[in-house]
């Protein structure tokens, strides 16, 4: 029993309890999902917060084990201190999820999860949930789809009193299987069980065969739901942004340099393409991926990565940078320290 024998030490022993109180509430907080209460916003609004971006974890072993990790806390920082303003975190969670449970999410993968959100709103980033099963939906859309329902269902439900801050995306790069046609479907369900949830929250879509720009006009979006940001990624011409990338059949293919005219009005006339939809449409832009391959000359990679930012800003849309690191890195892990032709590429300095 704690005796307390004048009123000043009973003042700084209740003050001195209360800040302790404080504390530990404010790591339950961080270290959880509780939020404040969410206030809705314009999608134009939101979209121009989410600003310049990076592309996160997809490939990091941290889902595997956090001692693991190669992303550290530091790193939401240091994004943030450069100069970026969002975080689309890719999510690979079919593995994690139990089959004889409803599909449930690992309690592990789940808090990896709560730590990168937390960290992300804490170092000030707007954050994107990312569902990056694209491979898994295009090669057995059938047989994923109860994870995709089951996935969605989880998130929106763990994340509904999350701040406007914090985005979902509900499929990168629809392909393959899954069809513009058969996309349509899956999505508006998707969306559906979203919005039992988060009527209000803003939910990134793009359109099907690998969120290409030239299929936009293939994507049918339901016109009342107007909390929406439409998505489009650009790696043309693949053989220069790809070029000595064994996955994606340029392995042979290297010194293919980027710069001319015709080069820059190609990314022109896209964008341009891409703008008139939107307007038509009444609807913001992300460009959600960009970037050119490790192996590109370093020259040409500057100039392209600089140019697509700057071209996409002009146009009042928001990027996210492919990607911190795993390859086209922005940051190397080994030498700890910033790629930094790539980041002032993407970030001029003021």
């Amino acid at each position: 029993m704690i005796q307390i024998k004048n009123k000043a030490s009973t003042f700084y022993f209740c003050c001195g309890m209360a800040v302790k109180l404080l504390l530990t509430l404010m790591t339950l907080v961080v270290g959880s999902t509780a939020f404040c209460q969410f206030q809705p916003i314009d999608a134009f609004e939101q979209n121009r917060r989410l600003g310049r971006g990076v592309n996160i974890i997809g490939y990091d072993p941290i889902w595997r084990s956090r001692e693991q990790s190669r992303f550290k806390e530091k790193h939401f920082k240091l994004l943030k201190e450069a100069g970026f303003q969002s975080v689309r975190i890719n999510l690979h969670p079919f593995r994690y999820m139990d089959s004889a449970n409803a599909y449930a999410l690992s309690q592990n993968w789940l808090e990896t999860l709560d730590w990168a959100v937390s960290n992300s709103l804490a170092s000030g980033l707007q954050v994107i949930l990312d569902l990056h099963e694209y491979n898994s939906m295009g090669q057995n859309v059938e047989g994923n789809k109860e994870r995709f329902i089951s996935f969605w269902k989880q998130i929106s439900n763990k994340y509904k009193d999350a701040p406007n801050s914090v985005v979902f995306e509900i499929l990168n790069e629809p392909n393959k299987e899954l069809t513009p046609s058969l996309w349509n479907k899956y999505f508006k369900e998707a969306l559906d069980i979203i919005r039992t949830t988060n009527p209000q929250r803003t939910v990134i879509i793009g359109p099907a065969f690998w969120n290409s720009v030239d299929h936009l006009k293939e994507l049918e979006l339901p016109e009342n739901d107007r909390h929406l940001i439409v998505t489009v990624h650009y790696y043309k011409p693949m053989a220069f942004t790809h070029q000595g990338a064994a996955w994606a059949g340029y392995k042979d293919k290297l010194g293919v340099n980027w710069g001319s005219e015709a080069d820059m009005k190609a990314v022109r006339d896209d964008f341009i393409k891409v703008s008139e939809w939107a307007k038509a449409h009444n609807r913001p832009i992300f460009l959600g991926e960009f970037g050119a391959y490790d192996k590109a000359p370093m020259e040409s990679r500057i100039q392209y990565i600089g140019f697509v930012a700057r071209t996409a800003e002009s146009f009042g849309w928001s990027w996210a940078y492919w990607q911190f690191d795993s390859d086209f890195i922005l940051w190397d892990m080994k030498a700890d320290k910033w790629v930094e032709p790539i980041l002032k590429a993407l970030i001029p300095a003021r």
